[in-house]
């Protein structure tokens, strides 16, 4: 597994030359390009989200595109359209800036439903059918949508089958006081994004997603990550648990995470610290006031309250 552990120490170390003081975050972010996962970035504006899946994008080599999510969007403007070439005298397709490798999402609750559900097939199964055609995605792929927690006014709120496409949901928060002294010192002249080169390729990307599914889970950890997931079901606190999708997202980030950093094997520390990540976004919680927070109270007390396998 060294070569795993090699290959994200380069992306990791390449990110944070942009991204600074948010070394767990980067982190999670490499885990879900690893299992081929979505990425939910929620929070407020400002604290580098965009940023982070353009450093990424250089970091591998991959095309990158940006989509503006408003009101008006329409699915075509997604996925793309058919149109008529006079010249040719045929019908063309012109793809829409999900054909690209890494996608932002950005501000995704601010589409109409209809837009927003025109990402589900691209996202799950990698694929987008325009006019009776289907096409292939390209590989690697990834969706890193954002959205700000708290506004609310003129947005649509994902709905719980959009919400479980995605693989984690990450938190950047924001710096601390030195990291933001820090980060004001180096944009002083210009933004270090312009100087990041590529320092892997996707095709190297490609044979770590393939290499991570090899790790090994125990019987008893694989047990332990299906009674975690199985516990939020019939909770008082929720009105939806989390389903098997996300069972297995935990089982798949764990092995991912024990990957970078060099091992092959899972251990119940790699569960616990991505359990939260995997399934509070796909838990539907009956709190009218902060029900993101009490998702995650949810998930720290199953956690404590599950008893950690030997």
């Amino acid at each position: 597994m060294e070569s795993i552990r090699s290959f994200a120490q380069r992306v990791i170390a390449n990110v944070e030359k942009v991204i600074l003081g948010k070394h767990e975050e980067v982190r999670l972010a490499l885990v879900a390009l690893l299992c081929e996962g979505h990425i939910l970035l929620e929070d407020v504006p400002g604290v580098g989200k965009t940023m982070l899946s353009r450093a990424l994008a250089r970091s591998l080599g991959c095309t990158f595109a940006r989509l503006q999510f408003t009101p008006d969007l329409l699915p075509s403007d997604i996925v793309g359209v058919t149109i008529y070439n006079q010249r040719s005298g045929e019908f063309e397709f012109r793809p829409g800036p999900i054909h690209h490798q890494i996608v932002l999402a950005d501000e995704i609750n601010r589409a109409a439903p209809k837009t927003q559900s025109a990402l589900l097939e691209c996202m799950d199964e990698r694929q987008v059918s325009v006019d009776g055609v289907t096409r292939p995605m390209a590989r690697p792929f990834m969706v890193m949508a954002t959205q700000n927690p708290i506004e609310y006014e003129g947005t649509f709120p994902l709905p719980e089958a959009q919400l479980d496409r995605f693989f984690l949901r990450i938190h950047l928060g924001y710096p601390s006081v030195s990291t933001e002294n820090e980060i004001l010192r180096r944009q002083q002249l210009h933004h270090p994004i312009e100087d990041l080169e590529q320092v892997v390729t996707s095709q190297e990307l490609t044979e770590m997603q393939s290499m991570v599914r090899e790790i090994h889970v125990d019987d008893s950890l694989r047990q332990y990550i299906v009674e975690l997931v199985a516990r939020t079901r019939g909770l008082d606190a929720l009105y939806l648990g989390a389903s098997p999708r996300g069972s297995l997202a935990v089982f798949r980030a764990s092995q991912a995470l024990a990957a970078i950093e060099g091992r092959d094997f899972v251990r119940p520390d790699d569960i616990k610290v991505v359990l939260a990540p995997a399934i509070s976004h796909r838990l539907i919680s009956r709190s009218q006031t902060n029900p993101r927070e009490a998702a995650d109270a949810v998930v720290r007390m199953i956690l404590e309250e599950t008893p950690v396998p030997r």
